[in-house]
């Protein structure tokens, strides 16, 4: 070993003795030891003017439900059309997207079934007229002592009867379409043309579907035609999850969002499911939106945004103020002293438009960054 190594390690063991002896004797460790790194990211006067600060203090607010959603027709004001009479279609009159008045006709229908309703309107009108003209004939005959009683209660009765079928009769050839100036002739016992069995709108509205094609043969009560829709108001259907079900409500604002509108289409939560769907766990919300413009289309997809009316309590801090670390998980900076900024990793709640819902990791009167949180964080990693 050389004389300059065996003095070097006399050296170290000296101070070390020094370090050891000062310790047990109660004092202060040498300067280089004494000094501590301070927590947090220090920063000079100079660059704090780049940092805004504020407290986080509990705060009273609204929730606002995210979810997605697809337009439907408004089930209040759309409808399949089936045709009422049974034959060949003639002629059809309307094309999908024509609007049409209610009752306007849609197809016309070379049908047996209106022959048939006419005459049996013709039999019981006859019938009835009959019936009439002889309770009326048995009353005389009741006063004039030429009958009894129960003859005459019996013609009566027999003449509601025969009222009550030239009725229903008359409903049917209502219920399939038959023209009124048409209708009126037979009431007065006029003849009439053969007339063709109509299809006509059961309301007003657009024809949003055509099922039929000339030639084709339809059956009364069964095959679908057309649907008819008032567009002016669409339905939006989404499915709201169990942790945000409590802060949804009928009556709720939402407001809908599509591509195919710089503005979002606002309306009201109209209905809640009873039933949670069985393959997504979710349920069912219907939002009723006055349909602007008539962008909205059935089928179309959207983002729905729901503007709760129940109040919470918690900790709100602006959106620039959470960051991502390696790792993705949310932190934001705490100033902890006067130039002092420690970084504090946190639980992100639900986004409330500009501002994040804070529900682990900050504490009342914890003074947040609010802007320069990046600035931090570059800091931090030099």
């Amino acid at each position: 070993m050389t004389s300059r190594r065996i003095a070097f390690l006399a050296a170290t063991a000296g101070a070390s003795a020094a370090l050891l002896a000062a310790l047990a004797c109660g004092g202060d460790p040498p300067p280089a030891q004494a000094a501590a790194k301070p927590a947090g990211l220090v920063l000079p006067p100079a660059q704090r003017e780049r940092i805004a600060v504020a407290p986080v203090e509990p705060t009273r607010y609204r929730p606002i439900v995210q979810a997605t959603g697809t337009v439907a027709f408004d089930g209040d004001q759309a409808t399949p059309v089936l045709a009422p009479i049974s034959g060949p279609v003639t002629r059809v009159l309307v094309q999908p997207g024509v609007a049409v008045r209610q009752g306007e006709p849609l197809a016309y229908v070379s049908s047996p079934d209106f022959a048939s309703a006419i005459a049996d309107y013709r039999k019981a009108a006859a019938a009835a007229r009959n019936a009439q003209r002889i309770a009326e004939q048995d009353v005389a005959l009741f006063k004039a002592d030429a009958i009894a009683r129960r003859d005459m209660e019996q013609a009566q009765t027999d003449a509601i009867a025969a009222k009550a079928d030239e009725d229903a009769a008359l409903q049917q050839l209502h219920a399939i379409g038959v023209p009124a100036s048409t209708i009126d002739s037979l009431r007065n016992d006029l003849p009439v043309q053969a007339v063709q069995g109509v299809i006509r709108a059961p309301l007003a509205g657009v024809v949003v579907e055509r099922l039929i094609s000339p030639g084709q043969l339809i059956q009364a009560g069964s095959t679908p035609c057309f649907t008819v829709a008032n567009l002016s108001r669409m339905w939006v259907m989404t499915s709201v999850f169990e942790s945000d079900l409590g802060d949804v409500h009928v009556g709720d604002s939402a407001e809908v969002f599509t591509t195919a509108s710089p503005q979002p289409f606002r309306g009201v939560v109209s209905n809640i499911a009873p039933e949670v769907d069985s393959s997504t766990k979710a349920t069912a919300v219907r939002v009723v939106v006055p349909n602007r413009g008539g962008l909205l289309k059935k089928d179309m997809y959207v983002r729905v945004v729901i503007h709760s009316r129940r109040e919470h309590t918690g900790l709100l801090v602006p959106v620039s103020a959470v960051l991502r670390d390696e790792d993705n998980q949310p932190f934001v900076y705490v100033q902890t002293a006067a130039g002092t900024y420690e970084r504090r990793t946190v639980t992100l709640g639900a986004r409330l438009d500009d501002r994040y819902r804070i529900d682990a990791g900050l504490r009342p009167g914890d003074r947040v960054v609010q802007q320069g949180g990046l600035f931090l964080q570059f800091a931090e990693s030099q």
